[in-house]
């Protein structure tokens, strides 16, 4: 409700209305984009079969398409400071509408690698950054129970993408599919239409008095840095009185609430050092690329661990489910078992995301703990994958793994919006899109080494749980060891207030 004429007011994220139109949008988008990747050999494999460069090509192919995606999102963040983040978006969806009409008329793996994986692999690094930044400005209380419908729209939409490419393939021809595919391709450019400026439509409240607002915050400080240290997410050292006056109106309202659900309850864990207060010494060309890029936060250590962690885990998630197929072959499992499988397995994701929504009305965990719940319980499901050979023993444990893939791919952008300020999640996560990318594509063709060299799958999906773990691991430690500082911290500090309680009578009896 609006605030009535005369009473002092401040305006917040709508928290709907013309955010939901962002929702869709960025639904949308990862539709079209994400539901090309998994069905590349589905749309290619024929055309590159007749040129003889079938499995190289989509190798080649597939990596250059995440490397351009990588260098687009790490450049970002520099094209948002000069221009619009709207405006980020659409040359993004123009690069990928582009893209996709050069793929209509490709003739060689050369023309194919310019069209698919320059152009559309731009395009779609620009879009993801201006898509999760432009919807976490949009929604804070109801941050993640969006994120989860909006996920939800996106598994569905995947999940019926490749029947939909069959049948155009078998009615239009290669070509004839590409340009279909270009028309759907082009719904990108609409949904970055509707990325509006958060500043649009943003709605008034009552304001509350400065003196009311600042009491109830020094209140809440000391025990909300409490709780937050007990979660093993932040330093354990509170800023200085000088560096919160310092910051204090810039990161007020800034950050947003990424818990399932964390209603009403943003106050984040972590304050990311402001590594943009420079001295007035003019700055040298290092300073400068550092300013650029925003690689002042490949400092913060915790920053570094999420995103490893998340690197690993879609990395082994990624390479896992491209290797069963054909392990599943191996193993004498007919076309039809195979492919009723993998269905089992995308259902099992789908229903999933479903509950992801749900829960996120009624539960209160943080996206770090989901995601790490995920990887932890994929490790063991991935172990129970090894042992069983029969196909409803397939069936039920390829569910499990699609079921708990959710929990790695949904909460990832929460993960980040959870940690840092929204002013530097653009950098933050086209940073991320970078490293991510350069370390798929440098471990890449480790798991194909590995098989051709041992040629055991077995050898290869351990592997690849143990890239998991990876994740798992740091993060553990991570936690506990800020989880015993901070205990530390408060033995110290009961300790110092007891003192000076024993301290202040003493005095007094000395005056008597």
């Amino acid at each position: 409700m609006a605030a009535s004429v005369g009473t002092p007011s401040k305006r917040v994220p709508p928290e709907g209305g013309w955010g939901l139109l962002v929702g869709v949008g960025m639904a949308a988008m990862f539709v079209v984009t994400l539901g090309s990747l998994p069905s590349f050999g589905l749309m290619f494999g024929d055309f590159l079969t007749e040129l003889g460069e079938e499995t190289g090509a989509i190798a080649l192919i597939t990596s250059c398409f995440f490397s351009a995606l990588s260098f687009a999102g790490l450049f970002t963040n520099t094209l948002m400071k000069k221009t619009s983040c709207r405006t980020v978006g659409l040359i993004g969806a123009v690069s990928y509408i582009v893209g996709s009409l050069l793929t209509v008329f490709v003739r060689s793996t050369n023309e194919l690698l310019v069209s698919f994986a320059v152009f559309q692999g731009a395009g779609f690094g620009l879009m993801i950054p201006v898509s999760y930044t432009t919807f976490n400005a949009y929604f804070v209380e109801k941050r993640v129970v969006m994120m989860s419908v909006a996920q939800t729209l996106i598994g569905l939409g995947t999940m019926f993408y490749p029947i939909f490419i069959q049948r155009t393939m078998d009615a239009f021809g290669f070509r004839g599919c590409m340009a279909v595919l270009a028309a759907v391709n082009s719904h990108t450019l609409v949904a970055m239409l509707v990325m509006h400026p958060v500043e649009w439509h943003m709605r008034r409240v009552p304001l509350v008095s400065e003196a009311v607002e600042a009491e109830a915050e020094l209140d809440e400080k000391p025990e909300r840095a409490e709780k937050d240290a007990e979660n093993g997410d932040g330093p354990t050292e509170l800023p200085s009185a000088q560096a919160l006056h310092h910051r204090g109106h810039r990161l007020r309202g800034s950050r947003r609430a990424s818990s399932i659900p964390g209603l009403g309850n943003w106050s984040g864990p972590v304050v990311v050092s402001d590594s943009t207060e420079r001295d007035s010494e003019p700055a040298t060309k290092w300073q400068i690329l550092v300013d650029f890029l925003d690689l002042t936060l490949l400092k913060d250590p915790i920053y570094v661990n999420i995103v490893l962690g998340i690197s690993f885990a879609l990395y082994s998630d990624l390479a896992f489910f491209t290797l069963q197929s054909m392990y599943l072959f191996m193993m004498a499992f007919s076309k039809a078992d195979v492919s009723l499988i993998i269905a089992i397995g995308a259902g099992a994701d789908l229903i999933s995301r479903i509950f992801l929504a749900i829960s996120s009305t009624c539960l209160n965990v943080k996206a770090r703990y989901v995601y790490l719940a995920g990887a932890l319980f994929t490790i063991a499901a991935r172990f129970g994958f090894l042992c069983v050979f029969d196909f409803y023993g397939m069936a039920i444990v390829t569910a499990i793994m699609g079921f708990l893939r959710t929990w790695i791919h949904v909460p990832m952008p929460l993960v980040f919006s959870e940690y840092l300020p929204q002013e530097r999640f653009p950098s933050g996560y086209g940073l991320f899109m970078f490293l991510q990318g350069n370390i798929t594509f440098a471990i890449g063709p480790l798991v194909g080494y590995i098989r051709d060299v041992t040629g055991s799958y077995t050898i290869s999906f351990h592997c690849l749980t143990l890239v998991m773990a990876m994740c798992v691991i740091p993060w553990f430690f991570e936690i506990c060891y800020y989880r015993l500082k901070q205990k530390a911290h408060r033995k110290a500090a009961r300790r110092e207030a007891a003192d000076a309680h024993v301290t202040i009578p003493m005095i007094r009896e000395t005056k008597e």
